[in-house]
This record gives C-alpha cells, sequence and structure tokens, in this order.
C-alpha cells in the first residue's frame, strides 16, 4: 500500500505529457510511454501554469478551514443568552438548538462523509464551505427560533461535509503531521469561536450579526485558498451506495476503533455540555452576567485541550488515551466538587483538568485508529470517528437540558452529568485495556 501511494506522489509531481521513469529490479531507469490518464487528471493544473498549495502551506490552510469551521459552530454559545432573554426560551430549548446541530453533523456525515474519496477533496470543501457561510447568513438574520435552529442544521450539513474531507485531505499531504492537525484543530476552533463571540458581543456593536459577517469574510477568503488546493484525489465516478449510510469498518480498523469509540464519545459528551449549559453554569456560580466571563469555560476546556495535543504529540497512542481518561476523570470530580460548594475559581480548576482529558483522548483515539486505514478509506474512517464524537455531543447535551428544566435544575443536572461522563470514562478505560497493545505507534517516532 505504501508502495502505491509513494507512486501516486512521483506521478502527481511529474509534468503532465512527460515519459514516466520507473527504477527496474536492477537498479537502472526504465522510461514508460505517457500515461494518458495522468493527462487527463492533471491537466487542469498545469497547462495554465496555476500554482498549487502543496506541503506546508496547504496543510496550515486545511487546518485553518477545521478552525474557522468549529469556530462558527462555537460562536452562538455566549449568544443563547441574549436569545433567551429576546425570544423568551428555556435551557431546553438551548440545549435542542446544540443538539440539533450534532444531529446535522452526524447526518452529513454517514451520508456525504466519503464523498470527497471519490469526487476530490477540493470540489467537497468548496461546496462545503459555500454552505457554511449561507448558514452563517442565516445566523445574522435570524429573529426567532426557527430561524436559529435552520441555520444550525445547515451549519452542521456543512460541517460533517467538509470535515472528514480536510481530514483525509490533511492526511494524505503528511500523515503524521495531518494526523497531529485533525486533534488539534477541533479545540482551537471550537474554543477560539466562543471566545471571539464573547469579545465582539461585549465591545462592538450589533452583538448577534457582526460575528457572524466576521466569520463569513474569513470564510471568502479561506475558499479562495482552498481554490488554489493541489486535488490529492483521483476524480472516479461515485457510485450509489457511497451517499448510503454504511457503519462497516475495513477489517484493518476494526480493533482500535472499538478500543477509541468509548473515549471519543466521553470527552465529545463533555465538550457537548460545555457547549450548551457552560456560559449558564458560570453565571450561577458567578453570579456575574459577563458574557466573556460564560464564555470562557468553553474556552479553557479547549485551551489546555489543544495545548495537551501538541505536549503529547511524541508519546505513543495508548499512553496518550490513557492520559486522557485519567484526566477526564480527575477533572469532572474536581468540577463536582465545585458545584457542590459553589467555588467559581474550583470550577475553572476541573474545567482545565477536564480539556487535558478532552484534547489527550481525542488525540488518543485519532492516532489508535489512522495508521491502520489505507488511503482510500481514510475520510469514511474518519467520518465514523467524528460520528461518535458528534453523537457524544449531541445527545448527552439535549439530556442534560431536559434535566435541567425537568429534575434537579442547572446545577442538579451538570452533576448528574458529571457523573455519567466519570462512568463512560471508566468504560473506556475498560474496554481499552481489553484491546491489543499496538506494536508501534508510527505517528510517534516520526513526529518531532
Amino acid at each position: 500500500m505504501n508502495d502505491n501511494r509513494g507512486a501516486t506522489e512521483l506521478a502527481m509531481a511529474r509534468p503532465a505529457g512527460a515519459p514516466r521513469t520507473v527504477t527496474a529490479r536492477d537498479g537502472g531507469a526504465v522510461s514508460l510511454p505517457e500515461d494518458p490518464l495522468a493527462r487527463r487528471t492533471s491537466g487542469h493544473r498545469t497547462g495554465g501554469h496555476r500554482t498549487r498549495l502543496t506541503g506546508t502551506p496547504a496543510l496550515v490552510l486545511l487546518a485553518s478551514l477545521v478552525v474557522s469551521l468549529l469556530a462558527a459552530s462555537g460562536a452562538p454559545t455566549p449568544l443563547y443568552d441574549i436569545y433567551q432573554q429576546r425570544w423568551g426560551f428555556s435551557p431546553v430549548t438551548t440545549t435542542i438548538v446544540f443538539g440539533v446541530y450534532a444531529l446535522a453533523v452526524l447526518a452529513s456525515l454517514l451520508t456525504l462523509g466519503r464523498l470527497s474519496d471519490y469526487v476530490g477533496r477540493r470540489p467537497v470543501l468548496l461546496a462545503a464551505l459555500a454552505v457554511q457561510a449561507a448558514s452563517l447568513a442565516v445566523f445574522a438574520t435570524a429573529d426567532g427560533v426557527g430561524e436559529l435552529m435552520l441555520a444550525r442544521v445547515i451549519q452542521g450539513l456543512a460541517t460533517g461535509a467538509a470535515i472528514s474531507a480536510i481530514g483525509a485531505a490533511m492526511l494524505d499531504i503528511d500523515r503524521e503531521r495531518g494526523a497531529l492537525a485533525n486533534a488539534l484543530s477541533p479545540g482551537l476552533g471550537t474554543g477560539s469561536g466562543a471566545l471571539l463571540s464573547a469579545l465582539l458581543v461585549r465591545y462592538l456593536p450589533a452583538p448577534t450579526h457582526l460575528v457572524y459577517l466576521v466569520l463569513i469574510a474569513v470564510i471568502a477568503i479561506q475558499a479562495a485558498g482552498t481554490a488554489l488546493l493541489r486535488e490529492t484525489v483521483t476524480a472516479s465516478r461515485v457510485p450509489a451506495s457511497a451517499l448510503v449510510p454504511d457503519v462497516r469498518l475495513p477489517r484493518s480498523v476494526r480493533g482500535p476503533v472499538l478500543a477509541a469509540t468509548p473515549v471519543l464519545f466521553a470527552v465529545w459528551a463533555l465538550a457537548g455540555l460545555y457547549g450548551a449549559l457552560g456560559p449558564a453554569l458560570v453565571r450561577t456560580l458567578t453570579g456575574s452576567s459577563s458574557i466573556v466571563l460564560g464564555g470562557l469555560s468553553l474556552t479553557v476546556l479547549t485551551a489546555t485541550a489543544a495545548s495537551s495535543v501538541y505536549l503529547l504529540r511524541n508519546a505513543p497512542a495508548r499512553t496518550v488515551m490513557v492520559t486522557g481518561i485519567a484526566a477526564l476523570v480527575a477533572g469532572v470530580a474536581v468540577t463536582l466538587v465545585a458545584l457542590g460548594t459553589g467555588s467559581a475559581a474550583l470550577f475553572f480548576v476541573g474545567t482545565a483538568v477536564s480539556g487535558v482529558g478532552f484534547g489527550s483522548g481525542f488525540q488518543g483515539g485519532i492516532r489508535t485508529v489512522v495508521p491502520a486505514a489505507a488511503p482510500h478509506e481514510r475520510a469514511g474512517v474518519l467520518s465514523l470517528l467524528f460520528t461518535v464524537s458528534y453523537l457524544g455531543m449531541g445527545v448527552p447535551a439535549v439530556a442534560a437540558g431536559l434535566l435541567a428544566v425537568h429534575g434537579a435544575g442547572l446545577t442538579g443536572a451538570a452533576r448528574d452529568y458529571g457523573v455519567a461522563v466519570i462512568v463512560l470514562a471508566a468504560l473506556a478505560l475498560a474496554a481499552l485495556s481489553r484491546t491489543r497493545r499496538p506494536q508501534a505507534d508510527p505517528l510517534a517516532a516520526h513526529h518531532g
């Protein structure tokens, strides 16, 4: 498989129309006739001498796409209180709006997640960015809960279509650095979106409009860069089965996915709690209505997550996952104590420790599965991993909202949610201990 991939990369680097040269077994070079398929698939790159982004610039652009897409998904978080005051809805509605986004991402991942393996990464990304911009326009003009939910659905569909294509494209460019970027960028995006939104709301006019207009401008610039990306997939006919939800796994990744799934679900369940109810919890604990302070909980969680991803990039994947589970349990336990004592300072300490669990657990899961996937399976496998993640983020968050209104109240619901996350983490550790330890972790060996 590696030999085939190397040959493909060499073919993509060879100018269209040039004779192919291969190395014979005796070490000599043999020239082969021009490959008509190479002319068909590469002529659009060379005919007009257009510059194509490759290597590190392409990797940075793709990572920035994840950041902006997930920043857009996190941007409404500090605004929920404003929406709630204007339109008079309950915390249940907040979590439903949040959960609708996660379900839309799931639907998109399951139906469109493998599309870029057939039509190419760049067309899928350009279409997804256009749809994402449309969702932000709906946000900016929303005047009720209906429009808010519509915007979240459109946003989820765009994000789901893009996220697996971006992840696969990063791995196409560089498997080691691509895996690190896949683990690092989601946390940066989710946290930066909430913080940017909170700052714009606090210090600039038009609180429910400006952040979305800024994001539209960012996405427009990124779309221009995306149009210059070198395509890493040769387009082929899209079979009807590619758009049908399919949970089958390649045999090579079944064991790693079994080990990673409970961890991914647990860490993203925690992210869902902070995304949906974090500002309300901070307001309850501090008595402050500050938008910036309310959005800080999600930012702290994701900032420490991103830091842990970078700091543990050289550790074996199994070690990273165990670290993530331990930090998740410890952080949530501290947070539960904070909720019980009403300590805002302790709440943020617990949030920071939980962030280490979020980042490490997610990175460990990605790095456990990705090395076992063949290049043509990457988008589909990543779609499955993100499907598990968004299930963890969306479904429990909606349940927490229902508990907050019809159960033990906001703090009580958060406490029950925290206990459930600890139980999930314990199950994840049990699942990890029952799986075979991998012989090597090629990603840890090559990061530096």
